[in-house]
């Protein structure tokens, strides 16, 4: 009985997160509102331009946060702007401090769609979303490397976020275990970029932390394989 319960709590926020998507998904469908807004969102997402993405979040004053939050969860389905812009946007228009807030927020809420995505809709329709080349890599490197090989990911501004979620539910890889370090990643990621927007030297600094988060999984990657190998031997 302890068992089944334990079961159904590790669960929950696997339904708590499809309830929420299937919500987002019937709103679209039923409310043209909804549907013009998010016409509206894809075609100033989409451009690319951080001050026309800027200056639209800003138009909704209190429920910009709100907006952006939304932003990054249908980034990690449609791809509709690469979140290290989307993260950029919200420090910049809500400051290092509610800005960074808004970000684990927002990833906390896209890694766990995605992750159910995943898990939900397996192997063939996430090979159509990712590709078959792209799918197979990531499998191979969350098998090889498992909680590090999501935290390298999420560190890295010019890795894709989206793939490693979905991936990550089609592997059944434990929901909290993912979780974990999702936000171990993303929260250095998340202080470096408010950091370096405060100092408005962003573009330099996202080069250095891409240069870092390449070097230290190279080294990673070296380290793993030596001691694998040693262990073979012996």
């Amino acid at each position: 009985m302890v068992e089944k319960e334990n079961r159904s709590k590790s669960k929950s926020p696997i339904y708590l997160s499809l309830i929420l998507l299937i919500g987002i998904i019937l709103l679209y469908l039923t409310v043209p509102a909804v549907e013009n807004f998010v016409a509206e969102a894809y075609e100033v997402l989409s451009s690319g331009d951080e001050k026309k993405i800027s200056d639209w979040v800003d138009q909704f004053g209190w429920a910009g946060p709100l907006v952006l939050i939304l932003a990054m969860t249908a980034q990690m389905v449609v791809l509709v702007v690469p979140t290290p812009l989307l993260m950029v946007i919200a420090v910049l228009a809500y400051g290092p401090l509610i800005g960074s807030g808004i970000i684990l927020i927002g990833i906390f809420i896209a890694s766990s769609i995605a992750y159910v995505l995943g898990s939900a809709l397996g192997n063939p329709v996430v090979e159509k979303l990712l590709g078959h080349k792209s799918k197979n890599k990531m499998k191979g490197f969350l098998k090889n490397y498992g909680f590090w090989a999501v935290i390298i990911v999420r560190f890295s501004p010019f890795l894709s976020n989206d793939a490693i979620s979905l991936v990550a539910g089609i592997m059944k890889m434990g929901f909290w275990k993912f979780i974990a370090a999702t936000m171990l990643g993303i929260l250095p990621l998340t202080l470096l970029i408010a950091y370096f927007e405060e100092s408005e030297s962003l573009q330099t600094g996202l080069i250095w932390i891409g240069a870092i988060s390449f070097v230290g999984f190279v080294v990673y990657v070296w380290i793993d394989k030596n001691r694998k190998t040693n262990n073979y031997q012996t």
